[in-house]
């Protein structure tokens, strides 16, 4: 069996990997190839194109990377015409998997294509919903997705987020000490999120130092080059307090509490129970856009919050999101993090159970198989 992935940031690439790595289970001699980053390549997936630099944050700063995208697409889609793999996954990232599936489909592409975690599952719209069924099988993560599509009429899957089967909450911790404490920084994956986040953050992390002298911080960069420019941010005098570690697990699995831009990483933060505060900044070009097709739909941006449907994590958007009103939320959270662990376990039950991604994965080779 032959299974092809294309992801285009870092959530997709992680779960692309989880997924490769679970279906190996059922077909233990499965080949993987794909474009995607370096969770991909470590779970054994032989990559054609790594996605480096493809995520961008808004319509606007889209644009750019469109005419580049569009020559892989191409040049993709003639390879895959003439060397048809048995199962094509496709993860989130809309902009360019939708229209592969479609460009794939329109040349008389006949295998089976599965759109795993659909485009805008929160942005309900029935010509995208119709466009992943007409030219794929999609497999989503969340119900409110499932129950939108089957008030159109149309099939998806659904077992839950596969993250409830990777993320065991950690053992219960003690209160961190009144003068210090550990805390994650986790600034987004994209490189105009690191550039907006991660500047409130620092002076946030003064704030708290000023308050807990003994505090220790630590960075989590999700790729070399997020990891890169988190080091030519973070200032000489600032460096012996704070570590910069690869990928959120490794900054949160020591941390008391966690800033963190909205995102797939809020999610994990949520499931290993860890305290966290959430903020997201975008240009102010983007805020009419994001207004118009997000904030006038949805009270909520971050995940936790979406799926309980009412505020666990605490959000600070745009100018909210000061280092005043981080510190004070982070501070709160240090001192006394007990009613949001207890939410934080309630969101384990919403989200499936624990053979979710064992139940994806089987799903994926019967597609795979059907063709």
């Amino acid at each position: 069996m032959r299974v092809f992935m294309v992801t285009g940031e870092a959530s997709g690439d992680m779960l692309a990997a989880s997924l490769a790595t679970a279906m190996r289970e059922f077909v233990p001699d499965i080949q993987f190839a794909g474009i995607g980053g370096e969770r991909m390549a470590s779970a054994g997936i032989e990559l054609t194109t790594r996605t480096t630099g493809w995520a961008s944050m808004g319509p606007l700063a889209a644009l750019v990377r469109i005419p580049p995208l569009l020559i892989v697409a191409w040049r993709l889609i003639l390879w895959l015409r003439s060397s048809p793999w048995d199962l094509i996954v496709v993860v989130d990232f809309g902009a360019f998997n939708l229209r592969l599936a479609r460009w794939l489909r329109r040349i008389g592409y006949r295998k089976p294509i599965l759109y795993y975690f659909p485009p805008a599952a929160w942005l309900d719209s029935p010509t995208r919903a119709r466009a992943v069924v007409r030219y794929s099988t999609p497999l989503t993560a969340f119900a409110h997705q499932r129950d939108f599509y089957q008030s159109l009429d149309l099939p998806i899957a659904y077992f839950g987020h596969p993250l409830v089967s990777l993320i065991e909450p950690r053992r219960v911790r003690p209160a961190a000490a009144r003068d210090g404490g550990i805390v994650a920084l986790l600034p987004g994956s994209r490189r105009g999120e690191i550039v907006r986040h991660l500047d409130p953050l620092l002076r946030a992390a003064r704030l708290i130092r000023a308050q807990r002298p003994l505090a220790r911080f630590v960075i989590g960069a999700a790729d070399a080059e997020a990891e890169e420019l988190i080091r030519e941010t973070v200032g000489p005098g600032e460096r012996e307090s704070i570590q910069i570690v690869r990928g959120a697990r490794a900054a949160l699995d020591a941390a008391d509490a966690a800033w963190i831009a909205s995102g797939t990483a809020v999610l994990e933060a949520a499931l290993r129970e860890v305290p966290a505060v959430a903020l997201y900044i975008i240009s102010d070009a983007s805020v009419g856009y994001a207004k118009r097709v997000w904030l006038n739909k949805h009270r909520y941006v971050t995940l936790p919050n979406l799926l309980l449907e009412r505020e666990i994590v605490p959000e600070y958007l745009q100018e909210a999101a000061t280092p005043e009103a981080l510190a004070a939320a982070l501070e709160a959270l240090l001192n006394d993090p007990t009613q949001q662990l207890g939410e934080m376990r309630a969101l384990r039950g919403v989200l499936g159970a624990p053979d979710t991604l064992r139940r994806c994965a089987a799903f994926a080779v019967e597609v795979a198989k059907s063709g």
